[in-house]
């Protein structure tokens, strides 16, 4: 089901040509719990048995209840025991939105992964979801992770990307984390697909929509 805010200004955007959007517009999706079906940080904790504790953490970040650096410092050094190479082999059994996925890999020059997780974890997801990622980035020595180089600030990013040359950005989330995506796009979509979308985020969407069928009927309407 989609919940349509602001209805005036989709009928503006709706005039807009099939041709003038494919050149003009760019899609910026958060990831886990938007294009995946699940949080990923709650994975990999599960192969130090603290699924529980680190999906608490990840829930109170994500419902405002925690600054999101701070906890996500946090929870990077409680998994950064988990080897690489265990990491990104749970991270590539993390399941996909197929009909997002679809979205995305139709137009991959003009979408966009905007997530604050971190790059070495996330990276092995790049060919599966055909597209550019910004993402935060890890210091690492001989394999392991030793620290955050950087914490993305979502924000920043669709200034990067408005930079590119793109008149319009319709932007995609769930989290306390995307305000700052939200605030800094033209279009923006609350997305419940894993679970309720932050209140001040569905306060700032233009739509809101709880499954990838009605998400996409939505993008493609735009």
């Amino acid at each position: 089901m989609v919940y349509f805010k602001k209805l005036a200004k989709s009928i503006l955007f709706l005039k807009v040509s099939m041709k003038e959007k494919k050149n003009k517009t760019a899609y910026c999706f958060d990831l886990d719990g938007t294009v995946t079906q699940e949080e990923i940080l709650p994975e990999i904790a599960n192969v130090l048995g603290i699924k529980e504790e680190i999906y608490a953490l990840t829930k109170a970040t994500m419902n405002g209840h925690l600054n999101f650096e701070s906890s996500f410092k946090l929870r990077v050094r409680l998994l950064s025991s988990v080897g690489l190479e265990i990491v990104r082999d749970i991270v590539s059994r993390v399941k996909i939105n197929s009909k997002i996925q679809k979205f995305i890999n139709s137009q991959p020059n003009n979408c966009f992964i905007v997530t604050g997780n971190l790059d070495v974890w996330i990276n092995i997801l790049k060919d599966k979801i055909n597209c550019k990622m910004f993402s935060s980035s890890a210091l690492m020595q001989n394999d392991q992770i030793i620290g955050i180089k950087n914490i993305l600030d979502k924000g920043f990013a669709l200034k990067v990307i408005r930079d590119l040359g793109f008149e319009r950005i319709i932007c995609v989330g769930d989290g306390m984390n995307d305000i700052s995506m939200f605030e800094q796009s033209d279009l923006s979509i609350a997305f419940g697909g894993v679970h309720e979308p932050f209140d001040t985020l569905i306060q700032l969407a233009d739509y809101i929509t709880y499954d990838e069928e009605g998400l996409c009927q939505v993008l493609k309407s735009l």
